[in-house]
């Protein structure tokens, strides 16, 4: 009975074959054969194989979830990409018939495939980062089992990481921007942008940086990591509204008539520059000014055209406001200057005196 419970308490045998802790596999070899080496054999040949494989698998089954999640995501934006093209397509067809039509189609499939291709190679990218993670993670593991001392590779390795993520913050912050303003189809090669320090057409767009070129000829490489916000252009559509004034005494429905019929001049002319894809409208009196009313002009029109259309309209609108006798206000200011003098305690009015500060008139209205 002594004997046994010293063997109880004190398994040596047990311990230099499976060590302090022993796992289930080696504690039952030990016990069935009651043979401290092939405890121990059993421990590498079994135990541990099992481990790595088990982490291996484990490591492969983790790379295909994140692969398929990836996957999904990606064929979303393909999806909603071709869903987009379909309804600029249909849009274009409804507004366009002819050889403009097919040019403008032609250019909107090429820009939804372009998304398409970066979407996919954007998908292929992610695909391959979390491959490698994943496997070096196993493999790391796998190593640790084995017995190798994983400390200083880690240590050394966080250290590296620390130094160069310290140092190359920015970097990863524009990288990681660009990824997302390339999934999200913020803007693409072609589109006007304003970004917020600087504005222009996309010249190109990379993972790091963007580059604009602005109505000057200048070139920009703006940061993706500096871009707080994007206001596009270029999307599908765009709409030019003007305000235009006229004088305090001018007719508002003739002004509004005029307006309108210019409008629809321009619209029904369909030029190349100046492309107008809805009727024209006439939202109505905007603003009281000091000088004048503005009444506000809607024109829905291509994307990118909204500033030539606009140009056209008022380089047309002076015409027809001549022609109507229409007033485009000017500042006036009217000034009534009175002189006094002190007689008795009585103050008298002397001359009042009219001025115009435009064209420098004055006159008198009466003396004393």
């Amino acid at each position: 009975m002594f004997e046994r419970v010293i063997a109880q308490v004190d398994p040596s045998g047990l311990t230099d074959a499976c060590g302090l802790e022993p796992s289930f596999v080696c504690e039952w070899i030990w016990d069935v054969s009651d043979n401290e080496r092939l405890a121990e054999i059993s421990a590498w040949a079994v135990e541990k194989p099992l481990k790595i494989v088990f982490i291996l698998v484990g490591a492969y089954v983790a790379n295909r979830i994140l692969k398929k999640a990836i996957s999904t995501v990606v064929d979303r934006l393909v999806q909603e990409r071709s869903l987009i093209d379909d309804e600029e397509k249909s849009d274009a067809l409804v507004a366009r018939v002819g050889r403009r039509a097919k040019a403008r189609l032609q250019k909107n499939r090429e820009r939804a495939e372009r998304s398409r291709q970066r979407a996919k190679t954007l998908g292929g990218l992610l695909s391959t980062l979390a491959t490698l993670t994943t496997y070096s993670l196993g493999v790391l593991l796998a190593l640790g089992e084995i017995g190798f001392d994983l400390g200083p590779l880690i240590a050394g390795a966080g250290i590296v990481g620390f130094a160069v993520g310290f140092g190359a913050q920015s970097a990863v912050s524009d990288f990681i921007a660009g990824i997302f303003i390339l999934v999200e189809d913020q803007y693409a090669e072609g589109d006007f942008v304003d970004l917020g320090e600087a504005s222009g057409t996309v010249e190109r767009v990379s993972l790091r940086t963007t580059v604009l070129r602005d109505v000057h000829g200048a070139v920009w490489v703006v940061p993706n990591g500096e871009i707080r916000r994007v206001c596009n252009s270029s999307q599908i559509w765009a709409r030019s509204v003007l305000d235009v004034d006229v004088a305090y005494d001018t007719d508002i429905d003739l002004a509004a008539s005029v307006i309108k019929e210019v409008a629809d001049e321009l619209w029904k002319e369909n030029l190349e520059s100046a492309t107008i894809i809805e009727e024209p409208e006439i939202w109505g009196v905007q603003n009281f000014g000091a000088d004048s009313i503005s009444i506000r002009l809607a024109v829905k029109t291509e994307a990118g055209e909204q500033w030539s259309t606009a140009r056209k309209i008022r380089a047309r609108l002076k015409k027809a406001f001549d022609e109507n006798g229409i007033e485009i206000p000017f500042p006036q200011r009217t000034v009534w200057v009175r002189e006094v003098e002190n007689q008795v305690g009585i103050e008298k009015p002397k001359s009042e005196i009219r001025k115009d500060l435009l064209d420098g008139r004055s006159g008198s209205d009466g003396d004393e």
